[in-house]
């Protein structure tokens, strides 16, 4: 695959981002989808609903691996690479 050993973080949400990410993907990426902490990426619950999943949601975000991370509290943020000088 053309991106195999690539790691792509997926911070996009409703259609085009999803798009885009699951195009590389496709193509052999490592793509890491962030979702905030309760119910996820809002799209989980659009469309068709077939045994608990969106189809929607299926099919744009395919071969993804989904994680959870709140990145409005201070542990789901990373440090700030700024420094102060005294």
């Amino acid at each position: 695959m053309p991106l195999s050993g690539i790691r792509v973080v997926d911070l996009t949400r409703i259609l085009a981002g999803p798009f885009c990410s699951m195009l590389l993907a496709d193509m052999g990426a490592e793509v890491i989808k962030i979702e905030p902490p309760g119910e996820g990426d809002p799209i989980r619950r659009q469309g068709v609903i077939v045994e608990g999943l969106s189809w929607y949601f299926a099919q744009f975000n395919r071969n993804k691996k989904s994680i959870t991370l709140d990145l409005h509290a201070e542990e789901g943020n990373p440090p700030s690479s700024s420094s102060s000088s005294t």
